[in-house]
């Protein structure tokens, strides 16, 4: 793997915002937003050790396509339906109660309630930039009200502890998830600011994290956070407040881990000091986050120690013990990682949780290294393991997301421990912040969607028109327009499931580029010029490992980024579970209806037992042959299923005998 590239991104390329227009029936920004307002996933302007620069999200406006889609159903619904969600189930009187209003609260008391209500503000937050909806504008400012409220004189804020409670008080950080909380306040607070230029969320978290900042560090209390997540928000509060007590106080909760202070739990990752981690173990959620905080930490002081532990844990993750959809955490027992090639399919865990935070490493990765290989794990992740745990109505979820079911695990509107939700939602209008970046003269595409881009170069604006149906399609199309010509390199990510590309530069022939690396395209440029990319799309059998437990000798279906799995609803000929496949099974795409619509279908032919036929629980090799018959089988995408009647369902099918 390349070493990081250090000092690649020149304070020269200046990143120019453009206004949202006319978007899902709304125009322009209104209120207190600024038109030019530079709202980063990830601010690293400062940082030296990154590769490039993302855009804001306020440059990238997404076009009628699947994220478009997305995000309209994200404002539309999600976020509406979760509000309610919150509110019925007491999460928001938590607030009230907390600030002297309420007499008493029908409101969660364990776990972290309050984080669901920050994961929700931040997707709220992040989704205005793509539509700033006056209904949600004033949602958020309701509940930035009651936040406020509860917020005790001294800056503490956790609903739990902020009355009859307060001797509790960080006194069990192993369990009680006051820093995990104050974590995701600190990320919502950031994201409202940079969205809205709103200081009204960002105070509240500043008087929070002053408040961490004395209690805890060299002259205060020594432990770290039994649930990592304030660290990578405090460096990002650092990197919006420009404070630098908060990028050091996110290193001392990172160098306090494996001293034994949380009762040395591997669970916790308290079983050894982090530049020592060379195995992704404990609790999937808690050990994503921590690499996060840690990425975070090593783009402000490109420490070589912190690099070579989360390489090695990269590749023992993706390598060994992450699902071909890019599930994370093979246990339900701690929801952990397992050992090496423990995948199991029907009691995967794969918590949806884990699936973003599996994304926001891989991100802070590729904003270190510039390297393709974490935009692939990335995309795998994106697509699959984390868009199966929001149904395609955009209210119901999984937090489990396992590879084979019998037909009992369904979709639910929420859940007592509701993280899932709202970190989906939050992950969504994400996206468009993800697909460009920018360094000296080169222009970087990492992820394709219908979208329009304007960036400012040192010789004036280039903007750039994506025109494409990904997923679905391998075609996309970049229109450029610039206000003279100029010389820079157009950089591409050619994905490493494609077996062929090819690249057409003004309809011309130009490079037959390698799966897995970026195109570089470097010539001077005119106004009207165009890319074309050609992605091959054809479906693909996966094969895994032959170590892996369950799935050898079984084969998955992959059709550009999509992991496809059958259904028993698509499939009535037989049960989906005694389907075998041909190694050359000819697939053919079929476009899908009803709630599918848009959605590629995959149709063959397999072979299956009849139903009905009972088999002995062992037989001589071979037997089994005589009793298959051919039958037609359907496919769909993985993150598409269990949204419609209920049945066995498998991602891994045996190859016919």
């Amino acid at each position: 793997m390349k070493e990081p590239l250090r000092g690649k991104v020149s304070r020269r390329v200046f990143l120019k915002s453009v206004a949202v227009g006319l978007i899902g029936g709304q125009r322009g920004i209104m209120g207190n937003f600024e038109a030019n307002r530079e709202a980063f996933l990830t601010d690293v302007r400062g940082c030296p050790f990154v590769a490039f620069l993302p855009l804001s999200l306020t440059q990238v406006r997404l076009l009628d396509g699947f994220w478009h889609q997305k995000l309209v159903l994200l404002q539309e619904v999600t976020i509406p339906t979760q509000y309610e969600r919150l509110r019925e189930t007491g999460r928001l009187d938590n607030f009230l109660y907390a600030a002297g209003k309420l007499d008493h609260t029908t409101g969660l008391q364990w776990l972290a309630p309050d984080s669901d209500v920050y994961k929700w503000l931040e997707a709220l937050s992040w989704s205005l930039t793509f539509d700033p909806r006056p209904s949600l504008v004033a949602l958020a400012d309701e509940v930035i009200g009651l936040i406020a409220g509860a917020q005790d004189s001294n800056g503490y804020l956790h609903t739990l502890f902020n009355r009859e409670k307060k001797k509790e008080r960080w006194t069990n950080l192993r369990d009680l998830h006051e820093l995990y909380c104050a974590g995701h306040l600190m990320q919502a607070a950031v994201a409202h600011r940079r969205v809205t230029g709103s200081d009204a969320l960002l105070n509240v978290a500043v008087r929070l994290a002053d408040h961490i900042n004395q209690t805890f560090g060299p002259n205060g209390k020594p432990e770290p956070d039994g649930h990592p997540e304030v660290e990578m928000a405090l460096v990002e509060l650092f990197r919006e407040t420009k404070k630098p007590e908060y990028l050091s106080l996110a290193q001392f909760f990172l160098d306090q881990r494996g001293k034994g202070l949380l009762g040395g739990f591997p669970n916790i990752q308290d079983h050894l000091p982090f530049r020592q981690l060379r195995e992704m173990t404990g609790h999937a959620v808690r050990a994503l986050y921590l690499n996060c905080g840690a990425a975070d930490i090593y783009g402000h002081t490109g420490e070589k120690a912190l690099m070579d532990a989360l390489l090695h844990m990269w590749r023992n993750m993706t390598e060994r013990r992450m699902y071909v959809t890019g599930g994370l955490g093979a246990r339900h027992e701690g929801e952990t990682f397992g050992r090496d090639y423990e995948l199991p399919s029907q009691t995967a865990y794969a918590e949806t949780c884990a699936a973003v935070a599996g994304i926001l490493w891989a991100w802070r990765m590729m904003l270190l290294t510039g390297s393709p290989s974490y935009a692939d794990v990335l995309e795998t992740i994106l697509y699959n393991g984390a868009l199966s745990g929001i149904g395609l109505d955009g209210q119901s979820y999984f937090y489990v997301n396992p590879l084979s079911d019998r037909g009992g695990h369904r979709r639910q509107p929420f859940y007592p421990c509701a993280c899932c939700p709202p970190n989906i939602a939050r992950l969504i209008p994400m996206v468009p912040g993800m697909l460009y970046g920018v360094s000296d003269n080169t222009i970087w595409v990492h992820f394709f969607a219908a979208s329009q881009t304007t960036v400012s170069m040192p010789t004036g604006d280039i903007t750039i028109l994506q025109e494409t149906n990904y997923p679905w399609s391998g075609d996309i199309q970049f229109r450029l327009e610039l206000e003279q010509p100029t010389s820079f390199t157009f950089k591409i990510r050619i994905p490493a499931w494609t077996p062929s590309a090819q690249i057409f530069v003004n309809d011309h022939p130009s490079l037959s580029p390698r799966p897995g690396e970026y195109a570089q395209i470097t010539r001077e440029w005119r106004s009207g010029d165009s890319v074309m990319l050609s992605l091959e799309m054809k479906p693909q059998l996966l094969a895994s490992h032959p170590w892996a437990e369950s799935i050898s000798g079984k084969v998955s279906l992959r059709r550009g980024p999509i992991i496809y799995c059958w259904e028993q609803v698509d499939n009535p000929g037989a049960d989906v579970w005694s389907i075998y496949l041909s190694p050359d099974t000819p697939l053919q795409e079929q476009k899908g209806d009803g709630i599918l619509s848009g959605i590629v279908l995959l149709k063959g032919q397999g072979w299956a037992l009849p139903k009905g036929n009972h088999q002995p629980l062992y037989q001589p090799a071979g037997s089994l042959r005589s009793h298959l018959r051919p039958v037609s089988v359907t496919a769909v995408p993985y993150f598409a299923w269990a949204n419609r009647t209920a049945g066995p369902m498998t991602v891994w099918l045996p190859l016919k005998p």
